[in-house]
């Protein structure tokens, strides 16, 4: 991970940020110690690895039972 003073930084943003998106991390400083780190920025949310996470959920509750408990009775104890 390489340091840089806020300086050099702000004189430098572009190459930084052309390194932080080939995945470079890098830390800023300023009289020598870290106030903030670059790295690359990834999306929040990810539709697909969600729909991807359901169907995995789904999957693995197929065949489970609650022994007969109804769902229904459940709620009704409080229970949502």
């Amino acid at each position: 991970m390489q340091e840089i003073g806020v300086f050099e930084a702000k004189n430098k943003l572009s190459a930084l940020l052309d390194e932080v998106a080939h995945g470079g991390e890098i830390v800023i400083t300023r009289h020598g110690k870290p106030v903030a780190k670059l790295v690359p920025a990834t999306p929040s949310f990810d539709r697909a690895k969600a729909r991807q996470a359901a169907r995995g959920l789904i999957e693995a509750s197929r065949g489970i039972t609650l022994a007969g408990v109804k769902i229904k009775d459940l709620i009704n104890e409080g229970r949502p």
